[in-house]
């Protein structure tokens, strides 16, 4: 009897202690549905990489990402496209959306400068920014209105220069398009860009742009985003330490 006795206690004292375990600390992953992602097109790249790695870390969300010049996508957003989050390639876009109560608080998450990109070989014999004054070269700059023609024309105001494009595109993967198929002899577009173009092009660094126009890049969640949980949470993963792995590798620099 002494014996059944010391066994049933050994046994209570068990169940005991097994009901006082901790549970798991690891909560299972809860977002889910679609998160709709503006972003300026010099992330295209980089923004591909980064939804991918999202999407594997959660599986149950889709990221759909579009892509183009700041100030239209801003534009979009305002005029009421369903939209979770926007990542603009300036302040200045990003304010219009700020501006129009649908976003608060965004964070500089990466910044970018300008270069010249030319065609292989270079056979305009670009030299510097100067050349952007010349009416005898074929000239590509985004138009004004969004962040890389801005940049650019902080510049030339910087320098005293009256440029001469023959071209003004609506974002800057437009520009390098042209320079790519030689429509041009040179294009600004951002540093970047020329890397993500590998050898489909050529570079040509000029110090007024890390002097006069560095852009930085805001990000922020949509107040009225459709999926408000991924959008803080895809926010979040541009801002970690692997989604900025992804822009430093790409060439973007520290906002």
């Amino acid at each position: 009897m002494k014996t059944l006795l010391t066994v049933g206690a050994a046994v209570l004292l068990l169940a005991g202690c097994a009901s006082t375990a901790p549970e798991p600390t690891e909560e299972p992953d809860t977002l889910g549905g679609t998160v709709t992602v503006f972003a300026a097109a010099s992330l295209t790249e980089s923004f591909d990489e980064i939804a991918a790695a999202f999407e594997l870390a959660h599986p149950n969300v889709e990221v759909v990402l579009s892509y183009g010049g700041s100030s239209g996508l801003a534009t979009q957003i305002v005029e009421g496209a369903p939209v979770d989050v926007f990542a603009a390639a300036s302040p200045a876009t990003m304010a219009t959306v700020v501006d129009a109560g649908l976003a608060a608080d965004p964070v500089d998450f990466t910044a970018n400068v300008l270069e010249i990109a030319v065609p292989v070989g270079n056979p305009g014999g670009i030299e510097g920014i100067a050349d952007f004054a010349n009416p005898h070269l074929a000239l590509a700059v985004c138009a004004v209105e969004v962040p890389c023609g801005a940049a650019a024309q902080k510049v030339f105001d910087a320098l005293g220069l009256v440029a001469a494009p023959d071209t003004l595109e609506q974002d800057v993967k437009s520009v390098l398009t042209k320079v790519e198929l030689g429509e041009v002899d040179a294009g600004l577009v951002y540093r970047t860009d020329v890397l993500a173009a590998g050898d489909a092009v050529e570079g040509i660094e000029f110090p007024e742009a890390a002097a006069e126009a560095v852009n930085r890049y805001p990000i922020v969640a949509l107040t009225g985003a459709p999926n408000a949980d991924a959008a803080a949470a895809f926010v979040a993963w541009v801002l970690s330490d692997a989604g900025q792995t992804v822009l430093q590798k790409a060439g973007f620099g520290t906002p």
